[in-house]
């Protein structure tokens, strides 16, 4: 799945109208929760913790309406902690967001 980074600047801009600083500054807000959260996954050995990164993840994207990172958030929460096939694939979402 590849993510468009001009639909997070386009739910940035519609929450905030044309202030660039500002969506420069939630944008930069957004990717380095985004980030943590995957961070988080990563060294997660519990189910628990697994999916609490997942479901934070989520909603993290839900709050910005990135509906394909929201499935894959899911999708990381039904698997088994450690998963490296959905890391992966979560850090290539990340990449492709950052890219202008």
């Amino acid at each position: 799945m590849s993510y468009d980074p001009g639909a997070l600047n386009a739910a940035l801009a519609a929450a905030v109208g044309d202030d660039r600083p500002l969506i420069e500054d939630l944008r930069v807000a957004f990717i380095e929760s985004a980030e943590r959260q995957v961070d988080l996954l990563g060294r997660s050995r519990c189910d628990a913790n697994w999916q609490l990164a997942a479901w934070r993840l989520k909603g993290l994207a839900a709050s910005f309406g990135l509906t394909g990172l929201m499935a894959m958030a899911d999708e990381a929460a039904d698997a088994a902690p450690g998963d490296p096939r959905i890391l992966r694939r979560l850090r290539a979402a990340l990449d492709d967001l950052t890219q202008r």
